[in-house]
């Protein structure tokens, strides 16, 4: 599961990915800079592993990752080829969600591609040219179905008016995201399309140090823009982590998000952020030889969370025994647990729990 950081050219999406990933992109202050996108596995930041690292004291821990791409600038035209937008685009729609930043900072050292800062509007420009795309593939669908729907065929004639409809809303300016269908329309004729603008989307408002902490003006309007759009807003200082990510001591990170009133770097809510956005939860395994996090499906049942570990798990899954994340920490090891009671024995049917710890048994 990938999340793909878009924006607009010099909005520090570069250094936003530098951040996340250590990697060193290329950053440099002119448009189109990034060509190829950049790929970056990213540790999940997680409490609770230190936690259960801290009791089972194992040969070495694991965290769970996300893979973050970094997505050069669209710009005006994109949907129509300008600024290798045809590349952009298809990068894009490889991702399973979108991590779209905004600069919301004054600084006339940094040069904005449309002259001066408006979130607002910038905001608009990829929306409009990420719409333009889908509107492109709802016309290539339109055109196949149509043909069939006028045979009488009824599957097709329901495609065909979930299509217009498609159609209708992206022309008033609204993204697929933001449209309501039945979960059955939904399965059978959206996400099999997989538009760009039906991905889910984080808004990561991109502001100078005295505004990591409550925002500013430029926030305000971007969270009064989005609020029909169920999508969550983010509000980070990427030049200020770009400095403490140069810190290599953690003492010194620490004094550093302190001194600028943060109890942690923006950068791990973004990635546990991305993390949800993607719909993925955690379930770990503890033992001495190693404690890890694994990533799932949130929904995903017990045999399903078994093969992400190994295909044969899944097959022969037999029963999983399962403990609450909260009665692991509470009585201190696996043993004191069973000792009490707490811990369950699971079925196939057993919805796995974000922060279960769980021993599976198998038989292949």
């Amino acid at each position: 599961m990938k999340a793909g950081i878009v924006g607009l050219p010099n909005v520090g999406k570069s250094t936003l990915f530098n951040c996340l990933s250590n990697a060193k992109a290329q950053s440099a202050n002119f448009p189109f800079c990034t060509i190829e996108p950049n790929i970056g596995v990213v540790n999940v930041p997680d409490p609770r592993l230190e936690k259960l690292e801290s009791l089972v004291d194992p040969e070495r821990v694991m965290p769970a990752t996300v893979e973050i791409v970094d997505i050069a600038g669209l710009v005006k035209g994109a949907s129509k080829g300008e600024g290798l937008g045809n590349q952009f685009l298809a990068n894009i729609r490889e991702t399973d969600a979108i991590l779209h930043v905004l600069r919301c900072f004054d600084n006339d050292n940094i040069v904005h591609v449309d002259g001066s800062v408006n979130p607002i509007r910038d905001k608009e420009t990829i929306d409009i040219e990420l719409q333009l795309k889908d509107l492109e593939t709802v016309e290539k669908k339109l055109d196949k179905v149509k043909r069939a729907a006028k045979t009488g065929n009824k599957e097709a004639q329901k495609e065909e008016a979930i299509l217009l409809k498609i159609k209708d809303a992206i022309e008033s300016g609204i993204s697929v995201r933001a449209i309501e269908f039945s979960e059955d329309d939904y399965n059978d004729f959206v996400k099999p399309s997989q538009f760009i603008t039906d991905k889910p989307v984080m808004y990561v408002c991109n502001v100078d140090e005295g505004s990591a902490v409550s925002g500013n003006a430029y926030v305000e309007q971007v969270r009064d823009a989005v609020k029909n759009e169920k999508a969550e807003v983010l509000v980070l200082a990427v030049g200020t982590e770009a400095d403490i990510n140069e810190l290599d001591d953690y003492e010194e990170r620490q004094m550093f998000l302190q001194d600028i009133g943060l109890d942690e770097a923006g950068s791990a809510k973004l990635i546990r952020g991305a993390y949800k956005l993607l719909n993925q939860q955690t379930y770990f395994t503890a033992g001495v030889k190693e404690v890890r996090a694994w990533t799932i499906d949130i929904g995903a049942t017990a045999p399903q969370a078994a093969g992400v570990i190994h295909t044969d798990f899944e097959k022969g899954f037999i029963r999983a025994e399962v403990i609450a994340y909260e009665d692991y920490i509470a009585f201190g090891s696996e043993s004191k647990v069973k000792e009490a009671g707490k811990m369950r024995v699971e079925g196939k049917n057993y919805i796995v729990k974000d922060g279960d710890v769980m021993h599976f048994l198998f038989n292949v």
